[in-house]
This record gives structure tokens, C-alpha cells and sequence, in this order.
């Protein structure tokens, strides 16, 4: 029997009238049930009227919350919001229904149309204040075994709901949603790992030395710290640098990050000249793709260099992390060459020009100059006096190269305006080189105290800088030889803060003058623009 608006009306009277007694009129409530096959106008006032008298029928409940299911697949938007609408009033006589019928709402947030998922959320807003665990199971059960979609969906409603927080969370089921979500971290991808990171440290539990070490653990499990680091496998990277990225958040003096500065020394440093090889050993007119590849395993090198220069001083006091001194130790080396060797004229017998990174030594230099200040007879130990001769030889051979890029940088800023040095890219670009080359220098200072010194601070060239520390740098420039010359105009004073570090592109490739050479590394030269958007001096 097709039912209509009159015969709705008719049996709601008769509900209404019977108030208590309603439980006695079943016929009449079966009448309702039955309108869901109706019209829209029909469809809509069922939805209403069963919600309202579904708690007088019991016996009647599993027909009733079908019934409502159906107008939420219903292919009229409005009858299907009319439905979501009233699936909360179901549960508020008997709360059994709330994970049924909240994983019912999870799969309604896929629905493309804004104004339906408008509904949606309020009703699960309104789920989670009735039963606030059985809410969370519904959508993690969702996250567990839902459809793609519907799972991507969920995971972003789930970490609006952490980071909201508020009297709904107790600490018991914040303690409930870490241990699931250890549970779907088994399996996820790089950007679903990092929305649930967002929401779990939002949780109030975590604020504390022991809750963050828990998701630093959670982290380091993500990461399969055991696993060998495949230096080919861009995933690994991506994977890689993801995690110690969001890891960054959390470590703090008390909370270390040692676990993830082994692994990087361990299993990724090792790695890095094969990166930087690799291009090199194509023959010409080989695959672009390889070569593609080969530039964004360098730049995730570079990122994850960076990563590691600020976790070093997130190390306690070093003894997690001893044995990678030695590690960094050997690889700055590589990155930082000896003086070519003289013939009996005084000339230099290689023709090839050494070709300093300085991004990547800024970061190794400064990890090692963090991590050595914890183990300061590395370098001055009886049994290290070559090891010291040789990394003098190289830090006053850098350091003739740094001053080098540095004056470089200071001629071609010279009588810039401050709207040219913000709004050029370029400038931009060898301001930040600027700054990586007077945090080489600082540090090169330092080492090359006798004994080396691990006191000098540096804010690394691609952090921002703190009002006061820049107030400072600014009044150490007026006077330092280092400072930008000829009339550079200063900067505004929050400039600084509007760079970001643009992947080594003004770092890599700078060559300096052949031979011994004195004072700022010998007569002046042009600069050249290379394929890498970097420069190389040309003498």
C-alpha cells in the first residue's frame, strides 16, 4: 500500500494522542514505516515521525533504523539530509545504536555535496556527545576496513575531532584512539601517517615528556628503523623524510630525537656520494627520466641534511649518538677537499676545480660541531693529532673558498634597494647563499681553534630568526668584515622571514682561484650562471 501525506498526518495523530500509551498503537507506527516508500513530501515527514516515536517500539527497531538507512541512500539530496538528520535521535533513548549508526554517517562524508556533509558532521558531532568511544570505534573501524574514499575521509574527520578535543575526550579514550591508530599505521600511506601525527599531538595526554615520546616511538616503528635504506627507492625518501620532518615537532631537550640521528648517519649518510655520483656516470644522451630521478634523490639529500643538523641538538648529552661522530666526521670530509698539490713552479698540478656544496656542508658541519661538543678529544686526543692536521688543511682551504662566494655575493648586491632584494627571486636566493656562507665561516672559525672550540651559535640558513637574535645579527654585521658591503641596502625587519630555502640552488658548483693565493683568495672574477641556477667563478 502506497502511503500519503493525509494518512501520515492521520497515524501521527493517533501517536501523539496515545502520548504513553503510543507502544499500544503498532499499526499506526507500521503506517509510518511505510511512508519511506512514498514521494518526497512523504519521504521526508517519515523520516521525522520515526525518529520521534521510534523509542516507543522496541520491537519495531530494527525495521525503523532501516528504514532511515534507506533515505540516506535515497537519490534526492534533501530526503537524504532529512534522514542523516534525524539518525542521532534514534540513539538518544538507547545508545546500542551509536556505532551502527555512526558508521553509517562515516560513509556520508564522501558525499560531494557541501551542504549534505554539513548535516553529516553535526549529526556525528551529535553522535560523539552521546557516546564518544563508540563514536571514535565507528570511524576507525571505517579507517580499518572502509573503501578508499570513504577512508581517506575518515581519517581527516578523525584528526578534526583530535585537534577540537574538549570535554568529549577523556584521557581514557584519547589512550583508546593512540593504541587503534598504532593499529592502522601498519598500513598507511606518507600523507595519511602525517594527518594522524597531526591529530594525535593534539591529544591532552601527549602534552607531556612521556606522551611525546610515544609518538616519537610510533614515528620511529613508521620508519622501520631496522630496515636497510634503499639510496634508489624515491619512496624510502619520501618515507624517510616525512617522518623525521613530523619527529622535528615533537623533540625538545627533554624529548631526543637520537634514535633518528643513528639512523640518518647509519643507513642514510653512507649514501650520499652515491647520489651525487650517479649522474655523472651517464654517457651522454642518456634516459632524462634517470636523470630526473637522480636530481630529486639530490634534493630529498639535501632536505634530509638539513633535517639532521637540527636534530643534533636534540641529542641529550650525546651518548645515544657517539658513534656517529666518527660517521659525520668522515663524511664532511669528503665534501670538503684538501689543497690541490704544487708543482716545482708553484702551479697547481690538477686542472680541475674543486666544487664546493656549501648547503649540504653548513648541515653536516653544524650536526658534527653539535654532536662534537660531547666528545671533544675526538679532535684532540693524543692519537687524532693527523686527523687534526688534515681537517685544519681543509677547513682554511673551504674557508678560502667561502670568502671567495662571499664577496662574490656582496659585489652583485651591491646598491640593491630593499624592495629589489625582496621581490627578485634571484637576490633572494643569494642572500639565503649569503647566509649559509657566514654559518660555514662562523663555524670554520670555531674548528680551527686550537683547541677546537664548539662554542659559537648559528641559526641555520633556512630558519627563521628570532626578533632579538636578528636584532643582534644586524648590530654584529655594522662591524664584522663578513657583513654585507658597498652599499647593500639593509633589510626590512621582517624580511628575513619571507625565504625559504630554495634546494641548494645557489650552492652547489663554486670554484676559486688555483693555487695558494693570500688574503680574500686572490685576484677578482666573473660569475657564471650554471645549469643548477647556482654560479661558478670563472678566473
Amino acid at each position: 500500500m502506497v502511503v500519503d501525506v493525509e494518512q501520515l498526518y492521520k497515524s501521527f495523530g493517533v501517536l501523539a494522542d496515545a502520548k504513553d500509551k503510543a507502544c499500544e498503537q503498532v499499526d499506526s507506527f507500521k503506517v509510518i514505516l511505510g511512508g519511506v516508500t512514498g514521494n518526497t513530501a512523504v519521504k521526508r515527514l517519515s523520516a521525522q515521525f520515526i525518529a520521534r516515536f521510534f523509542k516507543h517500539f522496541p520491537d519495531e527497531a530494527e525495521n525503523a533504523i532501516t528504514a532511515l538507512v534507506d533515505l540516506c541512500e535515497d537519490d534526492d539530496v534533501n530526503i537524504r539530509k532529512a534522514a542523516v538528520k534525524e539518525l542521532p535521535h534514534l540513539c538518544k533513548s538507547d545508545k546500542q545504536y551509536v556505532l551502527r549508526l555512526t558508521d553509517v554517517l562515516v560513509q556520508m562524508l564522501a558525499s560531494e555535496d557541501n551542504s549534505e556533509l554539513s548535516v553529516v558532521n553535526t549529526s556525528l558531532h551529535s553522535m560523539l556527545n552521546l557516546d564518544g568511544k563508540a563514536t571514535l570505534t565507528g570511524v576507525l573501524s571505517q579507517i580499518l576496513n572502509g573503501e578508499e574514499e570513504v577512508r581517506q575521509k575518515a581519517i581527516n574527520y578523525l584528526c578534526k575531532v583530535l585537534k577540537a578535543g574538549g570535554e568529549s575526550l577523556t584521557k581514557e579514550m584519547e589512550v583508546y584512539v593512540l593504541d587503534e591508530c598504532k593499529k592502522v599505521m601498519e598500513d598507511v600511506t606518507g600523507d595519511e601517517f602525517a594527518v594522524l601525527m597531526q591529530g594525535l599531538s593534539s591529544l591532552q595526554h601527549i602534552q607531556t615528556i612521556s606522551g611525546r615520546q610515544q609518538l616519537i616511538d610510533i614515528i620511529a616503528d613508521q620508519m622501520e628503523l631496522s630496515k636497510d635504506f634503499d639510496v634508489k627507492n624515491v619512496d624510502d625518501f619520501n618515507r624517510v623524510n616525512q617522518c623525521i620532518g613530523t619527529a622535528l615537532t615533537l623533540c625538545s631537550k627533554n624529548v631526543h630525537g637520537s634514535k633518528f640521528v643513528n639512523f640518518i648517519c647509519n643507513k642514510v649518510l653512507p649514501t650520499f656520494t652515491t647520489v651525487v655520483e650517479e649522474p655523472s656516470t651517464k654517457e651522454e644522451g642518456g634516459d632524462a627520466k634517470d636523470s630526473d630521478k637522480s636530481s630529486n634523490l639530490g634534493n630529498q639529500q639535501l632536505e634530509l641534511a638539513k633535517k639532521l643538523a637540527e636534530l643534533s641538538t636534540f641529542c641529550g648529552n650525546g651518548e645515544t649518538v657517539a658513534d656517529c661522530v666518527q660517521i659525520l666526521f668522515e663524511k664532511l670530509q669528503e665534501y670538503m677537499p684538501l689543497p690541490p698539490s704544487l708543482d716545482e713552479n708553484g702551479q697547481q698540478n690538477s686542472t680541475e676545480d674543486p666544487k664546493l656544496q656549501f648547503s649540504l656542508v653548513e648541515c653536516l658541519m653544524y650536526a658534527f660541531h653539535q654532536l662534537g661538543s660531547h666528545q671533544q678529544d675526538f679532535l684532540t686526543s693524543t692519537d687524532s693529532a693527523d686527523r687534526l692536521k688534515d681537517f685544519r688543511l681543509r677547513l682554511q682551504y673551504f674557508a678560502r673558498g667561502t670568502r671567495v662566494y662571499i664577496n662574490e655575493i656582496q659585489a652583485s648586491l651591491a646598491g640593491k634597494t630593499p624592495k629589489e632584494l625582496q621581490n627578485e627571486t634571484e637576490n633572494q636566493i643569494k642572500l639565503i647563499g649569503l647566509k649559509t656562507c657566514n654559518n660555514v665561516n662562523t663555524l670554520i672559525k670555531d674548528l680551527f681553534h686550537n683547541p677546537p672550540s664548539y662554542k659559537s651559535a648559528v641559526i641555520l640558513s633556512w630558519k627563521k630568526v628570532p626578533s632579538k637574535a636578528k636584532a643582534a645579527s644586524v648590530n654584529k654585521k655594522r662591524s664584522s668584515d663578513q657583513g654585507m658591503a658597498g652599499g647593500v641596502a639593509a633589510k626590512k625587519k621582517d624580511e628575513r622571514t619571507l625565504y625559504r630555502t630554495p634546494g641548494g640552488k645557489y650552492s652547489q658548483n663554486i670554484s676559486f682561484p688555483r693555487g695558494r693565493g693570500r688574503g680574500r683568495g686572490g685576484r677578482g672574477g666573473r660569475q657564471q650562471r650554471n645549469n643548477d641556477g647556482g654560479y661558478n667563478n670563472r678566473y
